[in-house]
């Protein structure tokens, strides 16, 4: 069967379909296998009248770090793996933003880049104590993909861009603060929390379970920092919100700076202008999210390809040395043409969702 994969476990739970990422060694980062497994899976559940709900948690200490990338970055030039994971991957998020049944995400431990992609698009993301998120694709000449995009621009005033720029990451409180998480449950709760949704047959039950486990989650930094994140990161341009942190006085700025000095200037462009990019919404959250998700695949076929991938993956996966050697060292010296470019049509290659 083509959903057979030891990294993935799947089980039915009373009313559940269960999901469990199994690569703990790897933080369940996601490979081919596992997103092909996911997306069949999830079809398949979808016509099972005895499945209500879908729940997914990962094995160990993350929930899922993101997509292995250090495999798509070892790729030989021309290896349809760089461009069949990134098809596969955006058609399961896709499929998780339409999903029909109630899909709950345990968001416990990392939850990073395609961690993100394969549980904020569902309809209840729990975070616990231990939760740690984070789009830190600039870090490694990428972008926020799995649909960063779409839920990015949409969070609380200018946290998204703050977010996608600075790979920031983000605790339990301040991903309940922006919408990222909508409950925080302990982890010591959960396998009570599982076995009373397991008897759940609707939404409603569903909600009154999760609600009747939360708790308040602690302090929020994002809060206090709110109105300099969107006065700084409201400028129309990468070198703009640099001049305006550099201006600005507190710990979150200086931090802010450091992180956007040391991501690849490439990538910071392109991102800015893919999260700052609006779509025509008279059509319907889903066909904009379907423009999004096409829109980064020709991104992510452009940036995959390009020696910054490369290089930022070696730094900070392969060797870690954490000093990558960008293509271009400064913001001043990227062409607006080149970033342009990585937004062109892919002609007979583009990405074909199901409607």
């Amino acid at each position: 069967m083509i959903d057979e994969c030891d990294d993935v476990q799947f089980r039915l739970h009373g009313n559940l379909g269960r999901i469990t990422l199994n690569r703990a060694a790897s933080l369940n980062a996601l490979t081919l296998d596992m997103v092909r497994a996911l997306d069949a899976r999830l079809a398949l559940w979808a016509q099972d009248d005895s499945v209500s709900a879908i729940l997914i948690d990962g094995s160990g200490r993350a929930f899922c770090a993101g997509g292995d990338v250090r495999a798509l970055a070892e790729a030989s030039p021309g290896d349809p793996v760089t461009a069949d994971f990134y098809r596969f991957e955006y058609t399961l998020n896709h499929r998780i933003f339409t999903y029909s049944k109630p899909y709950i995400s345990f968001l416990d431990g990392v939850v990073m880049g395609g961690g993100a992609g394969i549980s904020v698009h569902g309809s209840h993301r729990v975070a616990t104590e231990a939760t740690l998120f984070a789009m830190p694709e600039t870090a490694i000449g990428f972008f926020p993909d799995v649909g960063g995009s779409y839920f990015l621009p949409r969070l609380p005033g200018r946290i998204g861009l703050y977010l996608g720029l600075t790979g920031i990451r983000l605790g339990p409180a301040d991903a309940m603060y922006c919408g990222l998480a909508t409950h925080c449950i302990p982890r010591a709760r959960w396998d009570t929390v599982v076995e009373a949704l397991a008897g759940e047959s609707s939404i409603q039950g569903i909600d009154r379970v999760l609600a009747a486990a939360a708790e308040d989650p602690g302090p929020c930094t994002l809060a206090d920092d709110r109105a300099a994140i969107d006065r700084c990161f409201s400028l129309d341009s990468v070198a703009g919100i640099v001049a305006e942190l550099r201006a600005e006085d507190g710990e979150w700025a200086r931090e802010a700076l450091a992180r956007l000095s040391a991501a690849s200037p490439f990538s910071l462009l392109v991102t800015h202008r893919l999260l700052r990019e609006k779509f025509d919404s008279s059509e319907g959250h889903e066909a904009v999210f379907a423009a999004a998700m096409r829109r980064e695949y020709r991104v992510s076929q452009r940036l995959v390809a390009g020696d910054d991938f490369r290089e930022g993956v070696r730094a900070m996966l392969v060797d870690k040395d954490r000093k990558p050697q960008w293509f271009l060292r400064r913001i001043e010296d990227v062409r607006e043409v080149d970033v342009n470019a990585c937004f062109e049509s892919l002609g007979e290659d583009e990405l074909n969702l199901r409607d």
